[in-house]
């Protein structure tokens, strides 16, 4: 075979950069492959020689040889291109060339197979436990104690699955990378190593504890530090408690969901608290003192003005839930509910309905009573513009 140009067997010139040197090679050897021109030996032939020049052309110290001295500085050694198939020199489908633009066109979708001896430990996962805690715990903060089932590092064997006094030893299928590689045809199928299920090692003498998986259930003691003002659905990080890894591998991270039980008197939004307190006709009407719990566990004294009515609110400052991280405390808000009394006796709904008689009276109703009359008022309009 007389004497090629490289450069222009890949149809580059001699400047191209190392990317459109690969680019060129994919694009030729795509288009000329044997796979895909089983019946143009011409095919083959040129696919043999653009193998050849990248095989070359890649590497920087041949290229700089080809450009001084030419194919004349591979004469004897790198140059032979007709040992064995006719493909030798890496020009071949499975040679070194073509694997590296394989490995670059693919390697990233199907995963490297890692390097010999590579650590196969892992990092185990992450837990997540919900912890039920009462308004007043959010209130003041607490250090409260749990338990939780999980998978930790065996004591037995520290975590290496191997019984005391062995190891992990390389796995021969796959050499200690994890993944097996097949060729077929135009492509090459990698999938894990079904002899050490892609851990890269094997365990000839498994731990007996932890039957060679180096983790053994459970059950955890822990501390939780809850905030004073912690909110209902907060997450609290617990760095390394989580489960642990395969292989001696660290640890998980536990995360505890806060959640607040309802309150019996309290109902939360944000920092402020909210009270419902019923009250009788008769304070609504006349007024007075009454007293409401707090959230601290104390009472508070609050003054209903005579005339209130149902739906009012009195704020007490300050007396609301604990801001997180600081010192401040929100408010709460007295909500007013006036209570209709029930179950009267005679005595009793004879006293109402005199009441009621005074109170109805044309002349005092718009008074005493300036919602209801005003409402009647407004309805009575209402109908006389129908009938207009």
């Amino acid at each position: 075979m007389s004497e090629q140009d490289l450069y222009k067997t890949l149809e580059i010139n001699k400047n191209a950069s190392a990317d459109e040197l690969k680019k060129a090679y994919r694009k030729l050897a795509m288009k000329y492959h044997p796979d895909q021109n089983k019946d143009n030996p011409e095919a083959e032939a040129k696919f043999k020689d653009i193998s050849h020049a990248y095989d070359i052309l890649k590497d920087e110290q041949k290229r700089a040889a080809y450009d001084r001295f030419g194919s004349a500085a591979f004469d004897g050694s790198m140059g032979s291109r007709n040992s064995g198939n006719g493909m030798g020199g890496g020009a071949g489908f499975g040679g070194g060339a073509f694997s590296d633009i394989f490995e670059d066109m693919f390697g990233d979708f199907m995963g490297s197979g890692g390097a010999q001896g590579q650590d196969r430990a892992t990092r185990g996962s992450d837990l997540q436990y919900t912890l039920k805690i009462s308004l007043e715990d959010s209130y003041k903060g607490k250090n409260i104690k749990i338990k939780i089932p999980v998978n930790d590092t065996c004591d037995a064997c520290n975590g290496s699955g191997a019984e005391k006094g062995t190891s992990a030893e390389k796995c021969p299928e796959c050499n200690g990378h994890g993944r097996i590689r097949q060729q077929q045809g135009f492509f090459t199928i990698e999938r894990t190593c079904p002899t050490c299920e892609g851990q890269g090692q094997i365990i000839k003498s498994p731990c007996k504890k932890c039957s060679g998986t180096g983790r053994i259930k459970k059950q955890k003691n822990l501390k939780v530090k809850i905030p004073a003002g912690v909110e209902h659905g907060r997450r609290i990080r617990l760095s390394g408690e989580g489960e642990a890894g395969t292989r001696g591998g660290p640890h998980g991270d536990l995360y505890v969901l806060v959640s607040i039980k309802p309150h019996k008197f309290f109902k939360r939004d944000g920092a402020n608290l909210y009270c419902r307190v019923p009250i009788t006709m008769t304070k609504a009407t006349l007024g007075g003192d009454v007293e409401v719990p707090t959230i601290e566990g104390t009472c508070s004294k609050v003054k209903i003005p005579a005339g209130t009515q149902t739906g009012q609110q009195f704020r007490l400052k300050g007396k609301g839930m604990s801001m997180l991280r600081s010192n401040a405390k929100g408010d709460m808000y007295i909500e007013i509910f006036v209570e209709t009394p029930v179950n009267l006796n005679k005595k009793q709904q004879s006293v109402i309905k005199d009441l009621d008689k005074m109170l109805s009276d044309i002349k005092t109703a718009a008074k005493h009573s300036p919602e209801s009359s005003g409402f009647f008022k407004k309805m009575k309009e209402f109908w006389d513009d129908i009938k207009d």
